[in-house]
């Protein structure tokens, strides 16, 4: 079994005695589960490196705070709040990812009270969540004075998440957003949670119960979370094999992208081979200079991916040596990870 250094924790939203949003047939919590379920199945067996975590793995309602606890305790690199969306009209539809945050809060803050109300079914919540009313918007005032020091990475996977679903499955695009989540606040490491569509619109509903759909759903997921992390899919017999992020060019289609790139340094790297490991630390838009106070005296090399430059250390061929070194860079970099590279020769 490989050696696991990365955890990803699924969150399924709702369960139990809080069934979240209703269609006319369905249940956001049911379709919270499968989706959560296949996804970590997926992960499973093309990424041995991940450890998968549940929140819940069955009909159960667990309160939010505990499925924080869940990643904190796990010490997760990655919180995926899988969620079902639901509006008064039927007309509603699409995708939306959201990170922590008060932009624009009062368009979003229908959804956030929508599934923060669900603590008022833990015994003793005020106690729990300090006062926290889910109903009162003077609450809210709280998440203003709140810095969330993961929001530039919880940013890098929601826009892979968008771009998976609107790109290669041809969603109509929400967008990414920010709200004020209880679920994100409490986690200790980039969050996002995401909707993957309205079950109050009759269409969307038929769509979102599909076993098919939730197969595409679940793949264009772990196509986000592999281009997030850098990961090429292990070859395995039976498994689709998904590789690491490139630009898409080519016509929408619903059908599930296997995507395949070969990141090119933003500058030589003469001393390491074609294909190496190294760790990543942090990523920006600009240029960071070797003196920059994110890079906490670390000597970087560069890759760009878009518009980010993304910064590493520690190359090497042999990923069991790069492992080695992940716990001493994690104690300055609590989210840098593995990444796999391949230079363009």
């Amino acid at each position: 079994m490989a050696e696991q250094t990365f955890t990803l924790v699924i969150d399924a939203g709702h369960g139990g005695d809080d069934p979240g949003a209703t269609g006319k047939f369905s249940k956001e919590k049911d379709l919270n589960l499968k989706l959560a379920l296949k996804v970590g199945e997926l992960i499973g067996q093309q990424y041995p490196d991940v450890k998968v975590v549940y929140t819940r793995s069955t009909d159960v309602f667990i309160p939010l705070q505990k499925r924080a606890d869940i990643a904190n305790k796990n010490n997760a690199d990655l919180f995926l709040s899988i969620h079902t969306n639901a509006a008064e009209r039927k007309e509603p539809r699409g995708v939306e990812t959201f990170i922590l945050g008060t932009d624009k809060m009062e368009k979003n803050l229908d959804v956030a009270m929508r599934e923060n109300a669900v603590i008022k079914l833990e015994a003793d919540y005020n106690t729990t969540y300090q006062g926290f009313d889910p109903n009162s918007i003077d609450s809210y005032i709280m998440f203003e004075l709140m810095q969330n020091s993961h929001m530039e990475q919880s940013l890098l996977f929601a826009e892979e998440v968008q771009k998976r679903f609107v790109g290669h499955l041809n969603r109509e695009d929400r967008g990414v957003r920010q709200a004020a989540f209880l679920v994100l606040l409490k986690t200790a490491c980039p969050s996002v949670l995401f909707e993957m569509g309205f079950i109050s619109n009759p269409e969307e509903e038929k769509y979102l119960n599909q076993p098919a759909s939730i197969a595409q759903m679940a793949n264009a997921l772990v196509n986000a979370f592999a281009a997030y992390t850098h990961r090429e899919a292990v070859k395995k017999e039976g498994v689709v094999k998904t590789e690491e992020l490139k630009e898409q060019t080519a016509t929408p289609t619903v059908e599930p992208v296997k995507e395949s790139v070969v990141e090119q340094p933003a500058k030589p790297i003469t001393e390491a081979p074609k294909t190496f490991y190294a760790i990543q630390i942090c990523a920006s838009k600009a240029e960071l200079a070797p003196n920059d106070p994110r890079l906490k005296g670390q000597t970087c090399d560069t890759i760009h991916a878009g518009e980010w430059i993304k910064y590493f250390t520690a190359p090497d061929p042999d990923r069991s040596k790069v492992a080695q070194k992940l716990p001493e860079l994690k104690a300055l970099f609590p989210d840098c990870w593995i990444i796999k590279v391949e230079r363009k020769m």
